[in-house]
């Protein structure tokens, strides 16, 4: 299968995606490029775009910016901070894209209760969300309904329609 988007030689990749607490502190990330080689250097850039983004309203609508020579594409909700990263020369539409999908899906799988609290007691579906969005890089998904399907299938019985596998889980 080629790129989500069709064109496979420059295929836009996605360097990480990260879920923050309202503190800058990680919920959950996953890192697809060695940008950042050490865990140290992935804290240094949490630290640093998390510092640099708190002062912004990107609660409404996703925000862009440039940073350390990265595109970086944000939204918040309640005490949650969404981040999606690429390359300095990533399409931004596509970054925001493969944004609001993991943050639209987050949504559905929690049933819209989108706090630290639930994030971190239904943190295996936000990793299997990671997942099903980007392999290595490559974006696979961008429709919240079909990343929340998929999820909610590697934690139940696949024969259940998708409305009781994610209202089974509360």
């Amino acid at each position: 299968m080629g790129s989500l988007f069709g064109y496979r030689d420059s295929s836009p990749s996605v360097k990480n995606i990260l879920l923050l607490d309202s503190e800058g502190k990680r919920v959950a990330v996953k890192y697809y490029s060695d940008d950042w080689p050490t865990n140290a250097a992935k804290l240094a850039f949490e630290r640093s775009v998390f510092a640099k983004t708190l002062k912004t309203n990107a609660r409404i609508e996703a925000e862009i910016m440039m940073f350390e020579s990265h595109v970086v594409t944000y939204k918040f909700v309640q005490d949650l901070h969404f981040f999606v990263t690429g390359g300095d020369d990533e399409n931004e539409l596509i970054l925001a894209t493969v944004l609001q999908g993991f943050f639209d899906a987050v949504a559905l799988l929690l049933r819209n209760n989108v706090d630290k609290r639930e994030a971190l007691e239904n943190l295996d579906l936000i990793l299997l969300c990671f997942d099903e969005i980007v392999d290595g890089g490559m974006i696979l998904e961008t429709d919240p309904t079909v990343i929340a399907g998929k999820v909610a299938t590697h934690t139940m019985d696949a024969d259940a329609p998708l409305s009781e596998q994610i209202n089974w889980r509360h």
